[in-house]
């Protein structure tokens, strides 16, 4: 190893290093992708040891540059990266790459309970961290419009495939980047030929990657060889130098370079090289083929970026204790929006009373329309709350007011981005924003149908633990003429099978101004809520405390319960109908309004059972399939088809959501039980 060291420069030393870690470790676990971590080295050494502005002591530094790996298969290259520039991640944990409990998982993952320090987001599903880093940038940039340049003003990078670019949540991401001028992203492509079936000529070699970013409105650069590092170091520096247009440098390489059997095939891409190729590629490099996780003495002193990640970030410490003295209201604003790092952000105090005090104006209105009104009585506490819609801002309502001025531009950084016809690419966008930090519950906004063209962000969102908002709406069948193509039935079924989403469905106006409330105060991780087109009775009894608790008594029997109805938004009042008919017919019916089972499940048992007796017989009414009901009551009115093309009230009836047909269904249920 010191003829190795004697005979190559250091730079050269340290990319080789990052290759020997990388195969050793995917080798060691006999699973993992080297042949990437091997190609890209060279762009990781540059990238983290020379232009990145980040401080290995303090991962969390606001004004970082951000990295993101959207090539996650890759993840040795960024676990190495990190080890070597001095991020708390211990060469032991490379050894334990893959392994139960690490901190090298085989993707890289955001994780709140095993953090690994440098990893921004969580990457793999490919395509998820190109629109992350869009994200990202479209956070930045905001933030550095709002507080100015001495406070935010930092680049996001990435590395990102073949894979990643056949993948049409890039596509959409990338279209909303150029057409945003997002000049902060800074991405390199590895442009190696190959994928996991083979030469990308079998699927990806008709369309010109450049002139396909470029109709987008980027700035294509190219780097021709991956370990020229002097022309990576120049491509990436005129990449951070236009500023009005994102940039992709396309850089060539050998996968599993320089492996003499394995580097250009596809055998070098999905699984380890095997103890002889592992051995040849170290001959290759002049290493000692016997030593395994060797990291030299003088590459570890010329990596470590301690000293000068933390000067840079002392230096932007000292200008915004000088921006707090000029700017004391907008440092409120920046300490709560960064409160909890990047997995916090709360907003300014007086939220939860102005909720509670919309007048409505009417007797009936649509939960879509009540999110609208909630959403203005809130806007002055989230200054930097940022999200929109996927071209349904006029259906789903989630605008805050201000026009123009809070319209996310080209030229104007404003809370309001209109994402276009562009579900997975917001979803992924809307991950980033709140995985970048200082964005205040970040929202993106669709019909519940379209839930399924974002789906892969939203269990992201929830694998990740991030502070989003998913707000749906159209939320039925009641939608009426638009159609099955148009109605969600499944979709409330799907998303509450996601762990750690919460999924609230509020049955009126003061249930929808709580949901607000409890996603913005109260949450910690992703929030859907789905809301109504057609216009709902505002109750007179909502308990707010109990819409955060997931579900309460709505309205008491008269006397001893014999059944209890449960609905969830616009059916419990097709619950409180059903109770007046069995009132009627001599039967006392409580009727519970149950906006959110996550919220619900997490009560205690003696919340539950006071407000769910086990011991009465229990009907749930919900316009959507009864999958998971079983949990919660004994017999259900639910909708287990598809739906139809017919007026919303009408499709209702013909398939059973009634007053009449759950007061039937509740009788049934109790000479089963009598």
């Amino acid at each position: 190893m010191e003829a190795a060291t004697a005979t190559r420069t250091v730079e050269q030393l340290s990319v080789d290093t990052i290759r020997t870690l990388s195969m050793d470790a995917v080798q060691q676990a006999n699973s993992g992708h080297p042949g990437m971590p091997m190609a890209m080295a060279p762009a990781a050494y540059v990238l983290f040891a020379k232009v990145m502005r980040h401080d290995p002591k303090d991962p969390d530094w606001p004004d970082r540059d951000r990295f993101v790996l959207s090539a996650g298969h890759g993840s040795m290259l960024l676990y190495s990266a990190l080890h070597l520039t001095g991020y708390d991640l211990p060469l032991e944990e490379l050894k334990s790459f893959r392994q139960w409990g690490s901190l090298t998982p085989g993707h890289p993952e955001r994780d709140r309970v095993h953090v690994t320090p440098g990893v921004e987001v969580t990457t793999g599903p490919l395509g998820q961290g190109f629109a992350n880093g869009v994200g990202m940038a479209l956070a930045e940039r905001f933030l550095r419009e709002r507080y100015g340049r001495d406070v935010m003003n930092h680049h996001v990078f990435g590395i990102v495939s073949d894979g990643d670019l056949m993948e049409g949540i890039a596509s959409e991401a990338a279209s909303l980047a150029g057409q945003l001028g997002l000049g902060r992203i800074v991405y390199l492509y590895d442009d190696n030929s190959i994928s996991l079936d083979g030469p990308t000529s079998l699927s990806f070699d008709t369309e010109d990657v450049t002139k396909r970013f470029e109709a987008y409105g980027w700035h294509v650069l190219e780097v021709h060889d991956a370990n020229d590092l002097v022309a990576l170091e120049a491509a990436i520096t005129e990449g951070k130098r236009e500023d009005t247009k994102p940039t992709l440098i396309r850089v060539k390489s050998i996968i599993g370079y320089p492996a003499p059997n394995k580097q250009g095939t596809s055998k070098a891409h999905g699984s380890p090289l095997g103890e002889d190729e592992v051995r040849a590629a170290k001959e290759a490099l002049g290493w000692d083929p016997d030593e395994h996780f060797l990291v030299p003495d003088a590459v570890r002193e010329h990596m470590d970026q301690a000293a000068r990640g933390g000067g840079l970030n002392g230096e932007w410490r000292e200008r915004v204790e000088a921006w707090r003295r000029r700017n004391e209201h907008q440092a409120e604003e920046w300490d709560l929006a960064w409160e909890g790092g990047s997995y916090g952000g709360r907003p300014l105090p007086g939220l939860k009373e102005a909720l509670r005090s919309i007048d409505w104006e009417k007797d009936k209105l649509a939960t879509r329309s009540a999110g609208q009104k909630a959403m203005a009585a809130m806007s002055e506490f989230v200054p930097t709350m940022v999200g929109g819609a996927a071209d349904l801002s006029e259906s789903t309502k989630t605008e805050f007011p201000g026009g123009d001025a809070e319209r996310y531009t080209k030229a104007h950084a404003g809370r309001n981005v209109f994402f276009g016809v562009r579900e997975h690419g917001m979803g992924g966008a809307v991950n980033g924003l709140a995985a970048h930090g200082g964005i205040v519950r970040p929202y993106g906004s669709t019909f519940l149908q379209f839930a399924d063209y974002m789906r892969g962000a939203v269990r992201l969102s929830a694998l990740t633990g991030l502070r989003v908002a998913w707000v749906y709406t159209h939320d039925s069948v009641a939608l009426g003429e638009d159609g099955p193509t148009h109605q969600p039935v499944e979709h409330l079924a799907a998303l509450r099978a996601i762990p750690n989403l919460t999924v609230i469905r509020p049955a009126d106006a003061n249930e929808t101004a709580e949901a607000w409330r409890v996603v913005v105060e109260d949450l910690e991780g992703p929030a859907a809520m789905a809301l109504s087109r057609q216009d709902l009775p505002v109750l007179a009894d909502v308990d707010r405390d109990g819409v955060g608790r997931g579900a309460y008594v709505l309205r008491e029997a008269d006397g001893e319960p014999q059944v209890v109805l449960v609905g969830t938004g616009a059916e419990v009042h097709t619950a409180l109908e059903g109770a007046d008919l069995l009132a009627q017919q001599g039967v006392q019916a409580r009727v519970v309004s149950m906006p959110s089972w996550e919220l619900f499940a997490a009560q205690d048992d003696e919340y539950r059972d006071d407000v769910l007796p086990p011991t009465i017989p229990s009907v749930s009414v919900e316009a959507a399939v009864s999958m998971g009901w079983e949990r919660w009551v004994d017999r259900s009115v639910s909708i287990d088809r598809f739906g139809a093309s017919a007026p919303g009230a009408e499709v209702l009836e013909k398939l059973g959501i009634t007053g009449e047909h759950v007061a039937q269904v509740a009788q049934e249920l109790l000479g089963a039980v009598s």
